[in-house]
This record gives structure tokens, sequence and C-alpha cells, in this order.
């Protein structure tokens, strides 16, 4: 028998901790599965079981595991070996990864109990008034936690009073697990089995004739079930909505034993109940993509689908996923937004029906766990569709893995570690299990394109719109003309004007994309120019109307709208910029008729909020649609026929390397929402630069054009694909402090690291967040270094940093492939 287990924890830790396996437990302790370990003086925490063996700790003496939670396990090899992947090459712990791969519920901690000393008998008249209202309350409650002390005393800070309680003898600490997955159940009603014979159940009916509600219960039960009397049950609470069914008739059948009620475990995740239908047909472009792709897997693990917007993309993802399911694999598809989720888990439903799950951080913790316990069944999920949180699901037969819009920033995680990208672990994923991995956009990274024309991926094209629909028209705005001309209203080009006019005529839709929520960016005074600012953050509030705050995007704060101007008094306080609220506003006032809602952070906070504006959409109930980037992320909507872009300079102009190839995929996806089934849509791009390179590649739909651009700057200036790239914040309060702490860290790393190249320290554009003053520096490895031990000197370098006074005050945060 093994008598010790390394057991991971779900903390920002090295490595695992050995723990001894008591006897009691020998047969209960496995790989994969939670155990419950003391850690520290006094917390207990969950940890999953990674090795089992012989051999005893040689700098510490083993505790013992203290339960094992877990029928089976519930994290497979797979799973175990990506995350030390992942933590190697993200530069984090393996417990940082378990904290994000593992939904909450499932890592139990304790909390501490206060519980007065049996043992010591108390005066009151040794405790001060406040200590005798805590020992008072634990004579009638006899356990309180911090947070009821806390609301006892009506105070913030307990822990003074409660050490003097402590060292008093009048109360003792312990520790409590508590658990907060607990499974959905729901009471079913069924006829007891005494009762099955027709000679039973007429002496029944026989005692009944004085209870007529009792009759009519029991009359009603036998109708529902038929010919099935024995086998049949039915909810209790759809039983007592019936026509007729009274709780008291109910009651009394089953206290007399004739009807029987049984609790089960029903979970919360709704069974799809429609009939499913066959898969459509491809068409000529669609079949010879689906070939292609194929035949690219049997010489590449990765292939990447470039498909302009509307070429049926979804369609081969459909029939490969069929393909995969027949062979007896699972198929992950990721998505990088939730709202997308709403329409394509319908398309795959409506093919596959149950074998499709859903996975997102919408979700609620239980519901999450019951994915991950249902996939883990034999008669689980084969599908499932979700967000990058999806790649730890407990996968054991992957197939395939489709990455759809790869291009998405959104794929990429920014808080907390460990910061991955799910692109690129879906790669990494697909390898462990020997799966293939599409990559699908109609416009892809310049990395993921990059790897395709040097063959390290497969690459196939669609350059067609499915049913030949063209592409739509791309039309510019000149700003800076028509406000010359005075031809603008409010924040709207004649020429859009023009065109919305028109398509509302025609009882047609209109999405407008304006890439910052609220009502306006931000308050000026004309007198003094005052702007007003986050307290914590250096940046504008933006004003939200409907709410009348002004709010920081970045940390949260809020303060209502001043009438007048804080700093000299004025009441020329002036509106600068637009964001959606403001737009939304505009709109009903220039088309008083149309029906406008809005897609952006503020009305999609909600579990359905998504589904809802999608739906209304669809159903004709909103004829203008405003939105942030949201509604450019492969949203299918039959009847739009005009797509606004109302400010194109606010992308072009932003200060990152990124930015003009971010730009492009921007526009061209909103764009790609026109038209979409039986005519050609039109856009309208409003821009004070209509002759920028980035605005005629999105008028040509030229891709090609874009990447070569991006290419020959990036390999001149050093940046991805051709160097990889090491992000480094430094953070603290104090601004002295970050300066000094920056140049020292930058200092040691350019005299420790060879080969590579060592940029600033340099403020970022916002340069203090929530209190914190920020400062970054860049760290370019070139592809024929080596990555791994560059990163192992910067960790070096860290711990060293982490030791150094006054500098371990400050707070490091290392980003590996930043974007």
């Amino acid at each position: 028998m093994l008598h010790f287990a390394d057991v991971l924890l779900p903390l920002p830790i090295k490595g695992s901790f050995t723990y001894s396996i008591p006897s009691a437990l020998q047969h209960q302790v496995a790989l994969g599965k939670r155990v419950v370990v003391p850690f520290g003086k006094s917390r207990l925490y969950t940890g999953i079981v990674r090795a089992m063996h012989d051999n005893a700790p040689e700098k510490y003496s083993a505790k013992e595991i203290l339960l094992s939670l877990d029928d089976h396990p519930i994290v497979n090899s797979f799973q175990m070996e990506f995350w030390e992947w992942m933590a190697s090459y993200y530069m984090c712990s393996p417990g940082e990864v378990m904290q994000a791969a593992l939904p909450s519920a499932f890592l139990i901690s304790s909390e501490t109990r206060v519980a007065l000393n049996a043992e010591k008998k108390i005066e009151p008249s040794e405790l001060s008034d406040r200590e005798y209202l805590v020992f008072e309350a634990l004579s009638v409650n006899h356990v309180l936690s911090y947070k009821d002390v806390s609301q006892i005393l009506g105070i913030k800070t307990i822990h003074p009073l409660l050490k003097e309680l402590f060292e008093k003898g009048v109360i003792n600490f312990y520790e409590e697990l508590r658990e907060s997955y607990k499974p959905k159940t729901e009471n079913y009603i069924s006829l007891s089995k005494e009762y099955g014979d027709q000679k039973k159940l007429s002496e029944v009916f026989t005692s009944l004739s004085r209870a007529a509600k009792q009759e009519d219960v029991l009359m009603k039960f036998l109708s529902l079930a038929g010919k099935n009397t024995e086998s049949y049950s039915i909810s209790k609470k759809k039983f007592l909505k019936l026509e007729g069914i009274t709780v008291s008739g109910l009651q009394a059948l089953i206290k007399r034993g004739v009807l029987a009620e049984e609790q089960r475990e029903t979970g919360r995740l709704h069974a799809f109940e429609e009939i499913t239908h066959e898969a459509k047909g491809l068409n000529e472009d669609q079949s010879r993509a689906y070939v292609e792709i194929n035949e690219n897997f049997s010489s590449h693990d990765v292939v990447l689908l470039h498909g302009v917007t509307g070429s049926g993309k979804t369609e081969i993802y459909i029939h490969l996923i069929e393909e995969q399911i027949k062979l007896g694999k699972q198929v992950l598809y990721l998505l990088p937004e939730i709202a997308l989720t709403t329409q394509i888990i319908r398309r795959l439903q409506n093919v596959l029906g149950d074998k499709v799950g859903i996975y997102h951080s919408r979700y609620s913790m239980n519901e999450r766990i019951e994915v991950w316990n249902k996939l883990q069944k034999k008669d689980g999920y084969k599908v499932v569709l979700g967000a990058r949180s999806s790649l730890f699901l407990p996968f054991d037969n992957l197939g395939l893995i489709i990455v759809d819009e790869e291009h998405e920033t959104s794929f990429k995680q920014q808080e907390p570690a460990p910061r991955y990208h799910a692109r690129d672990m879906a790669v990494v994923l697909g390898a462990k299990h020997q799966a293939k991995v599409l990559l699908g956009s109609a416009t892809p990274s310049v990395e993921s394109y990059h790897n395709a024309i040097h063959e390290k991926y497969g690459l196939v094209k669609l350059e067609k719109r499915h049913g030949g629909i063209m592409m739509p028209e791309i039309l510019c705005a000149d700003v800076q003309e028509e406000k010359r001309k005075k031809k603008m209203k409010s924040i709207f080009s004649s020429l859009l004007l023009q065109h919305m006019d028109t398509v509302l005529e025609n009882r047609e839709q209109i999405i407008l994309f304006q890439n910052r929520r609220g009502f306006v960016p931000m308050l000026e005074c004309t007198l003094c120019g005052h702007t007003p600012r986050c307290n914590k953050c250096d940046v504008s509030l933006t004003f939200h109307k409907t709410l009348n705050l002004l709010k920081c995007h970045y940390c949260g704060y809020s303060e209502r709208k001043s009438t007048s101007c804080v700093a000299c008094g004025s009441i020329e306080v002036a509106l600068v910029g637009f964001g959606t609220q403001k737009i939304e506003e505009e709109i009903m006032q220039v088309f008083p008729k149309a029906k406008v809602g809005r897609m952006d952070w503020d009305t999609t906070r909600t579990k359905n909020s998504y589904q809802q504006i999608i739906s209304d959409f669809e159903d004709k109930s909103i004829d203008i649609l405003v939105g942030t980037q949201m509604v450019s992320k492969g949203l299918d909507f039959d009847n739009v026929a005009l797509v606004g872009i109302l400010n194109a300079d606010q992308m072009l102009n932003f200060p990152d390397f990124r930015a003009h190839e971010r730009a492009y995929q921007m526009m061209s996806q909103v764009s790609g929402r026109a038209g979409r089934k039986n005519r050609r849509g039109k856009v309208v791009i409003q821009t004070y630069s209509p002759e920028h390179n980035i605005i005629r590649y999105v008028i040509d739909s030229n891709y090609e054009a874009l990447y070569h651009s991006e290419i020959l700057l990036r390999r001149n200036f050093k940046y991805p694909p051709f160097y990889r790239l090491v992000g480094i914040t430094i953070k603290h309060q104090n601004l002295d402090l970050v300066n000094a702490a920056s140049a020292y860290f930058t200092g040691i790393l350019k005299d420790s690291l060879e080969e590579v190249e060592v940029l600033g320290p340099e403020f970022p554009s916002i340069a203090r967040i929530r209190g914190e003053y920020i400062k970054n520096i860049l760290i370019k490895i070139p592809r024929n270094a080596t990555t791994t031990k560059t990163k192992d000197m910067i960790l070096y370098k860290m711990e060293l940093f982490h030791i150094t006074e006054p500098f371990k005050k400050c707070r490091l945060i290392v980003d590996v492939d930043p974007i």
C-alpha cells in the first residue's frame, strides 16, 4: 500500500505538498480525487491528489489527510498534465491554474468559528461591555462566525477583541468546512407498491367514499398514469398546479400510505426536448472546404479556416462535429463571447439535441459543476460549447477542438493568473489528446495566418458568401468635410442618415457600432477645462445618463453628476464625445418612430440578457441595435441591411502595435453583419481619415494587404510572430517606490538576460488604477533564443526582488504573450 500522497493546493505557491494517508482512507484516496488537508497553523484546504508513493518528505513531517471528498476522480491525467504545462509556460504556479480550472464550489475551505470554552466558568464582571455582548450571543447561539460577531458589535475590526476573549479563556476557535455545492432536488409523487393491484385500489376508493378531495386527487393521479401505475411518477410541484388537486388531499393520501413522496436529484440543466433535424447540406464551396480541412488534418494537427463573413463556416463546423460523434469522440467548440452561444447553441441542438452542453461564466456555480459532472458520465455531453474556461473541463476523449473567431482578444485571460490565451492553449490541449484543432475567422490574427502560410498550420479558404450574396458595399463619410459644410446632425453624417431613412422605410434593420459604452466619455468645464476624474484611477469619469452617475470603467467608482464645475463653480459644463447610451438617445430624437435597443456591458449583465436582446432583434421588435464590440462577433441576423461605424478613428489611433490589425478586424467583422441572407448590405464608416490605409483595406475587403503591411512592421520592430513578448508590471500605491522598484528590476534584468531586449520601465497610458501606480517592462525574446532559460532567469530575479527591501512591498505581475 502507498502511504503518502502529493496534494496540489489552490494557492500561489510552488509545487505540491506531501501528506500521509491514514489507514482508514487507504481505499478512498486516489489520483484526481479531492482531499481535505491542514495547511499552515489552523487552515483547512481542498486539494487534488496528483501522485501517490511511499517516500516521506525529507524537510518536514507529513501531516495526515483528513478527508476524501469524492467517490470517483473529478480531475483526469490529461488535465493534470495540461495544468503543469500551462503553469510552466505562463510563469505561474500549478495551484493558480487549479484555482482557475475548478469551479469554486469544488474548492471547499475552512471558515474560522468561535465557540464558548466549556471548561471555563465566566464571571460577567470580568468582561467589558462588548466582550459581554459576544459572551451572551454565544450562550444563545453556541457558535458564531466572524461575520456574526461583526454584525452583533456593529464594528468591522473584531480581531483584537476576540484575541482578548481567547486569552481570558472565554472562547475557543475552530475550523468548520463549508461546501457550497448542493445538488438540486425535487419531490416526486408515485403510487405505493402495495396498491399496485386492482383489488387493493378498490378497497382504497371504498374507504374514501366520504373524503371527496382525496378521492379526486387519487383519480387524477391514476388518469395521468394510465396503464403504467406501478412505474409512473410526477413532480409534486407540477401535480399541485393541476386543476382539482389540493395540498390537504395530497398530504392525506401520502399519510395513509396510498401515494409515496420521494426526493430526487433533478439538476439545474434544462434538457433539449424538441425534435432534432439533420444538418443542412453543404453548398459547393462549403463541400470543397470540408474536404480540404480533412485532407489538411492528415498532415497538420491545426488547420486555419479563413472564411469571409457569411460564408457558412458554422455549417462546416456542424458536419465536422457530427463526424467526430460518430467516431465516439468529444468536441470542444470555443467562442470568444457568451453572446455568440445564444445563437449557435440553437443551431447545434437542432441537429445534436442533448449531446450539447454549455459552459461559461454567466452560468451559476452549481450549473457549472453539473456540466462538469455530466461530462464525466458515459451518457454525458459529446459536445461542449463555451468560452475560454471550457478548456479546463474533464475531457477524456477529445477528437476535435474548434476555436471560432480565433482572432478575438476576449480569448486572453487578463486577471488573475494564469494569464492564458485560449486559442494557444487549445492547440496545446489538442496535442495532449492527439485531437485536431480548427481555427476559424474571417479576419485571422497575424500570428495564425503567418503560421498557416508557412505551413505550420494547414490553410483552407472560403472566399464567397453563402448563397452567392455579395460582400456589403462599404461607403465612407468624411466627418471633417461634413462638419465644414455643416451637414452633420448631432453625431450622424448626412450619408448615414440618408441610408438609415431608406432602410427604415423598407422595414429593414440597422446596427450602429460604437466601441464605448455610457452616455458620453466625459464632462468638461468650458470655462476652466476641468474634467471630473476618478479618485483612484488616472481616467476621466464616464457619464451614464439613466443613472445620473459619473462612473469609472476601471475600478467601478461612481459619483453623482454635479450641476456645476467643482473646480471653478461655472455652470457651463459640456458633454464631450459620445457612448452607446448617447447614441441611443440621439436616434430616438432623429427617428422617433423607430424601436431602438442597446447591447453593451450595462445592458447584458444578467444571465439571459444577451438572449433577450438577440431574440428581440431577430423578432424585429428592435429596428436599430446600438452596440459595442459585442455586435461585431459572429451574430447572424436575416434582416440587417445597414451597419454604421460611428467613430473609426478611435480604433485607428490606439497606442498599441496591434491597433491597426484590430481596427481592421473590428470594422470588417461588424460590416459582415450587413446583408446576410438574400440581399447585399451597406456599411457607412464615419471617419476623419477616409484615405487611411486600413480604411481602404476594409472597403476593399483586402485582408492580404493588411497582413503584408503588418508583417513587415512586426519584422522591423521585433514583435510577434518573430519575437515572443513577456510583460512585467510593477504596482504599488507609492509613486516614488514604484519608480525606484521598476528602475532597479529593469537594471537587474538587463544585466542578466542575454540575446533579449528589455524595454522600459514606462508608465502605461493609464498610469494609476484602483489607487495603485503602474510601470511596465517589456521583454522581447527572439524565436531562436531559449525561451525556457529566459523565463527561468526572470523568475529567479523575481524571487530576489521579493526579498529586497523596500521593493518587496511592490507587486510584480508577469504576462506572457500580452495582447
